[in-house]
């Protein structure tokens, strides 16, 4: 199981986002108020790092992003979400992410697992 499962199974049909190709789900600089799952489509991450280069991440179907948000006061986001075709997406807020944990331990280590992965892609394609 993964922590898009359980995003999926606790979701209700106002947490479900859909994006057409170009907009935007949140921008640098914004307050986060939630995390992101991708359902379908793609999403790609956007930034500009301390020595000025641009930087970038596709996040793959299957995967969270955003949980900064979540477990940080005040998260302010590191960068531009943008769809980059159309797509479907779970939005978790503070208050079911805390009860996701509580209920679902494993919904944790499974966001963390998540987080890894795609920590490691990005050192991976970074060379």
């Amino acid at each position: 199981m993964h922590a898009l499962d359980t995003m999926r199974a606790l979701a209700s049909k106002a947490e479900m986002i859909h994006l057409n190709q170009g907009d935007v789900l949140f921008r640098t600089g914004e307050t986060g108020t939630c995390m992101y799952g991708l359902l379908e489509g793609s999403v790609r991450l956007t930034w500009i790092d301390s020595a000025g280069h641009e930087g970038h991440e596709d996040i793959p179907v299957g995967h969270v992003f955003g949980a900064g948000a979540l477990v940080m006061e005040d998260h302010q986001r590191l960068s531009t979400a943008t769809a980059t075709s159309d797509c479907r997406l779970i939005a978790m807020n503070r208050d079911k992410f805390l009860f996701a944990v509580q209920e679902t331990p494993m919904f944790a280590v499974q966001l963390l697992a998540s987080i890894d992965a795609r920590l490691r892609d990005i050192k991976l394609a970074d060379g």
